[in-house]
């Protein structure tokens, strides 16, 4: 995170929120400045729950402003496969997995869908 990789995802991150939610950029950027101290604190003292934690309030954040426009979708896609994911050390970039799903049911018809594991009990 002291690279020019994480400098240029910060950029990244902050043209999404300068289109996305314009009133709220520069806090954004703020706040991944403070992000970015937090995560090399908690990988310097080994703390993987706490580095865990602050990507956790990001994924969030993200869902937010997903849910808050969904239009955005398409760019989003574009920042984490074009900008952040190349960013991400190889063993880091393992775990990332894209699903999608799409379904449509008609008259009694049901739909389940799950991107693991799924169970339903019905009578």
């Amino acid at each position: 995170m002291a690279t020019d990789a994480w400098q240029q995802a910060r950029v990244a991150v902050v043209r999404l929120w300068r289109r996305a939610r314009p009133e709220q950029a520069g806090a954004v950027e703020g706040e991944l400045e403070e992000v970015r101290l937090g995560v090399m604190a908690a990988r310097e003292a080994g703390d993987s729950d706490t580095e865990q934690a602050f990507a956790g309030q990001w994924r969030l954040r993200f869902q937010q402003l997903l849910h808050e426009d969904p239009h955005l979708a398409e760019e989003l896609r574009r920042l984490l496969d074009e900008d952040l994911t190349p960013t991400l050390a190889d063993r880091e970039r393992n775990g990332i997995a894209s699903i999608v799903m799409n379904a449509k049911a008609d008259g009694g018809a049901r739909v389940y869908q799950a991107g693991r594991d799924q169970h339903i009990s019905e009578a």
